[in-house]
């Protein structure tokens, strides 16, 4: 099961402004969709969401066949650490644990950081950054952090990966191993992944790109 999008509506401020305007859209089990548009658009704000972070104003969102927006705070806890991963422009580790502390911390919250640790240290081979694993964040380059981060979030082996412009802070090369790990873990996991970029050519990677304009679906196009 996938994501389920019902006139989904999102709004700030009062006046209220609409930024999201009863948008309808599914996305399969174990696609990979670009979200693009320009600044403004509302694709961050889609993101966010569709990953539970932010309550809508109105609609609904179902995720696995579950209807997210009538979960209650702990169920909705429970459901993300589970079943969803998270990846963000900043990489948001915490300074004081090193690299391959900040990989276990979601499995820290359910007890079963021991139990995952080679689990852990597997994702750092396979991302290339097994030699900063005794490093805090902050002695370590801008892309192994990024990396660092997206192996935290594929940890718990998610159905679901939001990712919010995950390569908006690197280099080409930085860029293009992040992009690598998303493909391969969506081809070999089925992950579900949905990704905002303004990168035309990343977002191209993706077999599914939908593009905003004013808070509403411009274009949604599959390879």
């Amino acid at each position: 099961m996938g994501i389920s999008a019902q006139r989904i509506v999102k709004a700030f401020g009062q006046p209220q402004v609409r930024i999201l305007k009863e948008l309808t859209f599914e996305v399969k089990g174990g696609e990979f969709v670009a979200i693009t548009g320009r600044s403004g658009s509302g694709k961050s704000t889609l993101l966010y969401a569709l990953s539970t972070l932010d309550p809508l104003t109105s609609g609904s969102i179902k995720l696995d066949g579950k209807e997210i927006t009538a979960m209650g705070e702990k169920e909705l806890h429970r459901f993300r650490n589970l079943k969803m991963g998270f990846v963000f422009q900043f990489h948001y580790l915490l300074p004081e644990l090193t690299c391959l502390e900040n990989i276990l911390v979601p499995a820290r919250k359910t007890g079963r950081h021991e139990e995952l640790r080679k689990a852990a240290l597997g994702l750092m081979e396979d991302f290339e950054v097994p030699h900063v694993m005794d490093k805090p964040p902050g002695k370590v380059s801008g892309g192994e952090r990024q990396r660092v981060a997206i192996a935290r979030a594929l940890l718990m082996r998610p159905k679901f990966l939001f990712a919010d412009e995950p390569t908006g802070n690197l280099d080409s090369v930085s860029s293009e191993k992040v992009l690598r790990i998303f493909e391969k873990v969506n081809r070999r996991d089925k992950t579900t992944i949905l990704m905002v970029t303004h990168d035309k050519g990343y977002a191209e990677r993706a077999s599914r790109r939908i593009g905003l304009k004013d808070g509403e679906i411009e274009f949604d196009r599959k390879k």
